[in-house]
């Protein structure tokens, strides 16, 4: 039997081919089967590391450092799963989004392919490469991932047509492969020095000698250029507003969250012995100027989409707190077990934050997608009766704002009371009170949108049976999408404890205890 392991990039990656080959009617059996198969490996994946503790696989029986090695601990599972909920329930909305007369349906290069045609070889390809990413065990290989993805979503980003997104693809192809070429530049340095490329083997070998230091120092900014953390961010608000609604949902669910992963993957695996407490400071501070520049222009933000992709930019901000808040948190503890728990909250608070944000936001870009499809437009300040016209996905966007704001019960308010908790205990008061006003900020921007979609219609307004009819699965699809952030902070415990599985500060052990 194939190991689940090797299936959550195999499938995805066949059904790709497959989609390309069969168009037409065969393409959408091959897109639901390939996308419940790959939803079934990610769950068997998941279920084996929790069991049996972290996998490995040598791909042919090649062992490193002559063949490809896979690995997979509770981090890379948790990840592997959450793409695998988000891009099967996005993928839903996007069969019937790009079904013609419902969604955009352009002609697509010169074989004048249409949008779906086009949309599912691409869609599965980005999928393999996100899972191939997750599970790669050496930093080349990652490599080799992160360009797989930069190509496939370039692409989907064009897929609508235009000249807007045709730039916003060009920006997003600019700042990926000079990304690219810094983070290769980092690997070469590290080989040339350890003549090694395995995680594992790197981080048993690396020291804070200046070439470490210039590597990691390349590969943390090229990282950083392709997660759009402030202020090189300058290619995400447009790239996410100007694609198509389900690949908004997987860029800003997805995407960014994958070079971020790549991001803690360099710093506590690869080169723990840079993660010095001043270059952790550097991280927290750029975080926290995103968290108050994306929220800031959210809320001057006149298009839903636009306002959504520049929550994106803030909540990236939130994310790079993880590394700060850790860092200081390991630092203090000097051996000694007891102030292990506040590093071990603010690496699940980190995690739980990305896995939050996922859902929540591409419940954020799909409801935007459908008030778009309804209305023909999405001006923010124009959406008054849009809760009377279409209240499941009125609700969607309010119940994943609520988990954006950190609110209870949903996964936000778990994830931001971990990282509040390990801020408070190591004495970092100023991340503290960026956390707070971030929520503060969020709730600004969700509360302006919910508040208009409930205020009375314009009486100039046409009359709704001018609006476009709208098919349930659009409306349904983001607000499972937000009930799943709701089940996230009422069962946390399942994926904290799948994230325990190999993690740097697994939270019911440390030093001495």
């Amino acid at each position: 039997m194939i190991e689940p392991l090797l299936l959550v990039v195999m499938v995805p990656l066949t059904g790709a081919v497959a989609a390309l080959l069969l168009r037409g009617r065969a393409l959408t059996p091959v897109a639901a089967i390939a996308t419940l198969a790959t939803f079934g490996a990610a769950m068997a994946l998941a279920l084996q590391v929790t069991e049996a503790g972290p996998q490995t696989h040598a791909i042919g029986g090649w062992e490193a450092p002559l063949g490809i090695e896979l690995r997979a601990d509770g981090l890379s599972a948790l990840m592997v799963l959450m793409t695998a909920a988000v891009a099967s329930i996005v993928g839903f909305y996007a069969r019937t989004y790009f079904r013609p007369g419902v969604g955009p349906d352009a002609a697509v290069g010169p074989s004048a392919w249409s949008e779906r045609e086009a949309f599912w070889p691409l869609w599965l390809f980005l999928w393999g490469a996100l899972n191939a990413m997750f599970v790669s065990a050496d930093i080349f290989n990652i490599y080799v991932t992160l360009e797989l993805v930069t190509l496939s979503g370039i692409a989907l980003i064009v897929l609508g047509g235009g000249t807007d997104a045709l730039a916003a693809g060009m920006r997003y192809l600019l700042a990926a492969y000079l990304g690219s070429i810094a983070y290769l530049l980092g690997v070469a340095l590290l080989y040339a020095e350890f003549d090694s490329l395995g995680i594992v083997a790197l981080g048993e070998t690396t020291t804070g000698t200046p070439s470490v230091l210039v590597a990691v120092a390349l590969m943390t900014a090229g990282l950083i250029l392709k997660t759009a953390l402030f202020p090189v961010h300058f290619w995400l608000p447009r790239a996410h507003a100007n694609a198509p609604a389900p690949v908004s949902a997987a860029l800003s669910a997805l995407v960014v969250a994958g070079s971020f992963y790549v991001l803690l993957r360099i710093w506590f695996d690869v080169a723990p012995a840079v993660l010095t407490i001043e270059a952790a400071h550097v991280l927290g501070i750029l975080g926290a100027a995103a968290i108050l520049w994306g929220s800031l222009q959210a809320v001057r933000a006149r298009r839903l989409k636009m306002l959504v992709a520049h929550s994106t930019v803030a909540q990236i901000g939130y994310w790079c707190l993880l590394v700060p808040l850790t860092a200081v948190a390991g630092a203090t503890t000097g051996g000694n077990a007891a102030g292990w728990p506040a590093a071990a909250d603010a690496w699940n608070g980190g995690i739980f934050l990305v896995l939050s944000h996922a859902f929540a936001k591409a419940a954020m870009f799909l409801a935007a997608g459908t008030v778009t499809i309804t209305l023909g437009h999405d001006r923010v300040d124009d959406l008054r009766g849009l809760a009377t016209r279409l209240p499941m996905t009125v609700l969607a966007f309010g119940a994943a704002g609520v988990s954006l704001i950190g609110l209870p019960p949903m996964g936000g308010f778990v994830a931001k009371f971990l990282l509040l908790d390990a801020a408070v205990a190591t004495g970092q008061w100023f991340y503290a009170v960026v956390i707070l006003g971030g929520g503060l900020l969020t709730a600004v921007y969700v509360f302006r949108v919910v508040s208009v979609a409930f205020g009375s219609a314009d009486p100039a307004a046409p009359p709704p049976a001018a609006f476009a009819r709208t098919p349930r699965v659009l409306e349904v699809a983001p607000l499972v999408l937000a009930l799943v952030g709701l089940a996230l902070g009422l069962g946390a415990t399942l994926p904290l404890n799948l994230l325990g599985v190999g993690a740097p500060f697994p939270p019911l052990a440390g030093p001495g205890g």
